[in-house]
This record gives C-alpha cells, structure tokens and sequence, in this order.
C-alpha cells in the first residue's frame, strides 16, 4: 500500500544518473519535491513522461521544487537514458538493493519486479501533500502535480 497524503515521507539515499549520493532529506526545510516512480528507461509511455517533464521542467524544477524521478534502473543505464533523451533533472536508481525505495513507498510490484507509476509531492517539511499511483500501463497527467504543486 503506498504512502497515504499527510505520513512523513520515507527517506531514502540513492545514486543519480551521474553516480552522485542524493537523500531526500537534503531537501527538507529547503525545496518541495515532486517525487516520480516509474518502472524503466527506455519504455513508451516512461519515457513520453519523462519527456514531457522535460519540457515542463521549470514547473518541476526550480528554487522551490525539485524532481526526482526513481526507477530501478541501473546507474548507467539511467547515464545512457537521459542523455538520449536531453533530460536534465536527477534520475535515480533504485537498483540495489533492488527496490528499496520503492518498497518503502508501496509502489513495488513485486510480481514484475519494478515499481509501477507512483508519484508523491512531499513538502519542505517532509510531509506528503498528494500522492497518486497509476497502473504499469497507465501514463500520469502532469497537470495534477502542477495543480498539487501550487496548493503547498
């Protein structure tokens, strides 16, 4: 079961696209975070989300937000997948071990071995203000984050 609005997000330490150690408490008292799980690089519908972020990026991104997007890719292969894709926002991997993060935000499908479309926006404090979890197949409406984003 995933992380319910008003819980304290689980903090949790992963390696970014460039080998770089990110905690989601390095952002507390300082940035919301919008924080994205997605099952894998290099998918259709992961990788028009991803993209659309992308080109919504200062809406996600800026002096009061961050992105995080988690996968349980590995870190090269996350390396490979923004360059490819011009995506300049953090991806991190929960690869090992495996699901970690994911787990701790019941968003793991264990059966399939990856986590399924999970997104939280968690305050600077470190509270979660809106969560929605979407279905392997079912691709997020980022005008629901804006929305989430601008209630904080």
């Amino acid at each position: 079961m995933a992380i319910e609005v008003g819980n304290k997000a689980p903090d949790f330490e992963l390696k970014d696209n460039h080998g770089a150690t990110v905690r989601l408490s390095d952002f507390r008292g300082e940035k919301a975070v919008v924080l994205l799980f997605y099952p894998f690089a290099f998918t259709g519908v992961c990788t028009g989300e991803l993209c659309e972020l992308r080109d919504q990026l200062p809406r996600f991104q800026n002096d009061d937000v961050q992105l995080l997007a988690v996968s349980n890719d590995s870190v090269p292969t996350l390396r490979v997948f923004a360059e490819q894709e011009g995506l300049d926002y953090p991806l991190l991997s929960d690869f090992w071990p495996h699901g970690e993060a994911s787990r701790a935000y019941g968003v793991f499908d264990e059966d399939k071995g990856c986590a399924v479309r999970g997104t939280f926006v968690i305050d600077k404090d470190g509270i979660v203000r809106w969560t929605v979890v979407n279905g392997l197949p079912d691709a997020r409406d980022l005008n629901e984050y804006i929305k989430a984003l601008d209630s904080l």
